[in-house]
């Protein structure tokens, strides 16, 4: 007759702590990552009397919690505004570190940078990955730390312009072009492209200079750009000099600089000529325009191709010069097919910087990524610019991608993989422990944790800008604190009818 008591007993026990998991699980309705648990009983051994068919009737002793087992199934997904936060879509784990180094697992994946610069969840303790060197992860799992990163410059090697400029310019017009080129330290330095309207008489012969911050170019493989009938840039050209002839009956000699090698658009012999207070061109070797652009006779002899004032060229006298005596020098105009130009700029940079690959800054043509240079009968305009090399950047904001790379956009429009996270797995996560604050722990039970990249080996992939919510599935755990409920009771009206015929036994002494 006890033994009625005692079943009525464990039920209530059974029933309470069936409440206690479901009380639990609505409690954390809204804790990420959470996992629910679910409450399995099992019947207690029975008591064996004699009798019945079989010669053996068994009445059973009540009941008891065999297992509380957690429910690993996937919570929902809730989108968030902040780039760290990121969810497992599938099986794994994050590894997280606590101060003194122990390694706890999670669902939980809202993550920050704290003010030591490490990836952390909202206990602090710190998110485990591995560092990417070179564009792949690299040694052994630790602290994901972005405390010191930094984008590294980038020197510039190679530009490109895309412009019109109008073939109704006059002889002698030009048009500028500005760009931001970096040196090796990362420092900002201005490039400027200047095209000059040559007076070649049919097509469009314009010459071309560059200069860094104001400084020309130490060389250019090529001084200027031709282009056809219909506006299309079909080539370039380089203009030299040769060395002086005098005829003279004196003792003067003379060097020749060509100052803007562009403006020799044809080949042609030009001679000088000393006169009483004067130089004179005598002979222009096809450049009808030319003119001498200095006064009187002494100092240097400058000279305007296309007469428009500018100083193409200067002859510098020397020694003794008399009227009459001349100085020839050939101007010759080279013809190349349309190709990448050399600009070469040698100069001193501050900080000991260099620009380019040994100074060397390529005016990309060609290659890709090349932009056009055209001149059509429209205003000069320029359609692009383009040049690589950056300065140096400082980390602005992160982005996880659902192989756990963790990448970095700095504040010089860099983008650079930093880390990757890794998940872990085991053979049997429902023998892990539950430690609090969203976190798990490896047990004998659990077996060991297996790592891998997310997306590999049956690891879930992540999701960013995400959190994966609580699994609890409110009606289902009401349902359960109903049965519950009616569990309970039931066992308290076994214990209350036993307690009554208990009572009218005792009652027969009377």
């Amino acid at each position: 007759m006890g033994s009625a008591l005692w079943a009525g007993i464990s039920g209530l026990n059974a029933s309470s702590k069936e409440l206690d998991v479901i009380a639990n699980n609505l409690a954390n309705v809204n804790t990420i990552g959470f996992k629910s648990g679910t409450t399995y009983f099992a019947d207690v051994l029975s008591q064996s009397i004699s009798g019945g068919s079989s010669g053996t009737m068994q009445v059973g002793r009540g009941v008891s919690v065999s297992e509380v087992q957690t429910q690993f199934s996937a919570g929902s997904f809730e989108t968030t505004g902040n780039s760290t936060d990121v969810a497992i879509d599938g099986d794994g784990f994050f590894m997280v570190n606590d101060d003194s180094g122990a390694t706890f697992y999670t669902r939980a994946g809202a993550f920050r940078l704290n003010a030591a610069g490490l990836l952390v969840d909202t206990d602090g303790n710190k998110v485990q990955g591995k560092t990417v060197v070179n564009g792949e992860p690299a040694g052994a799992l630790s602290d994901i730390n972005l405390s010191d990163v930094q984008s590294t410059p980038e020197v510039s090697t190679t530009f490109s312009v895309g412009a019109n400029i109008d073939s109704g310019t006059a002889t002698g017009g030009q048009y500028n072009t500005t760009q931001t080129v970096y040196d090796s330290l990362g420092a900002k330095h201005t490039l400027n492209t200047t095209f000059t309207k040559t007076e070649h008489p049919t097509t469009g012969y314009w010459a071309v200079e560059t200069s860094l911050d104001s400084t020309p170019a130490t060389s250019i493989s090529a001084n200027g750009f031709t282009f056809d009938t219909d506006g299309i840039c079909t080539g370039i050209y380089t203009g030299t000099a040769s060395a002086v002839t005098e005829v003279t009956a004196g003792t003067g000699t003379a060097t020749l600089a060509l100052n803007k090698l562009g403006m020799v658009y044809q080949t042609g012999t030009m001679t000088l000529t000393r006169g009483a207070a004067s130089w004179t061109i005598t002979a222009d070797g096809g450049y009808d325009n030319a003119t001498i652009t200095s006064s009187g006779i002494a100092g240097d002899v400058t000279v305007s191709l296309d007469g428009t004032g500018t100083n193409d060229l200067t002859l510098t006298p020397a020694l003794v010069w008399a009227p009459g005596d001349t100085a020839t020098f050939t101007l010759t105009h080279t013809p190349l097919a349309l190709n990448d130009i050399t600009t070469n700029f040698s100069t001193a940079l501050a900080g000991g910087a260099t620009i380019g690959a040994g100074g060397n800054v390529n005016w990309n043509l060609m290659g890709d990524g090349a932009l056009s240079i055209t001149q059509y009968s429209t205003s000069s305009v320029i359609r692009a610019l383009t040049a690589d090399g950056f300065a140096s950047g400082n980390l602005k904001t992160l982005s996880i991608a659902s192989s756990g790379r963790i990448s970095g956009f700095f504040t010089n429009g860099q983008t650079s993989d930093l880390a990757e996270l890794m998940l872990a797995q085991f053979s049997n996560p429902w023998g892990l422990k539950k430690m609090g604050s969203n976190l798990f722990g490896e047990t004998v039970a659990s077996g060991s944790a297996i790592q891998n990249y997310p997306g590999q080996s049956g690891m879930g992939t992540l999701t960013p800008n995400t959190l994966e919510m609580s699994n609890t599935d409110i009606a289902t755990e009401f349902i359960k604190m109903i049965t519950a409920q009616k569990a309970y009771q039931a066992s308290a009206r076994v214990i209350t009818t036993e307690d009554t015929i208990m009572q009218e036994l005792m009652n027969l002494k009377r």
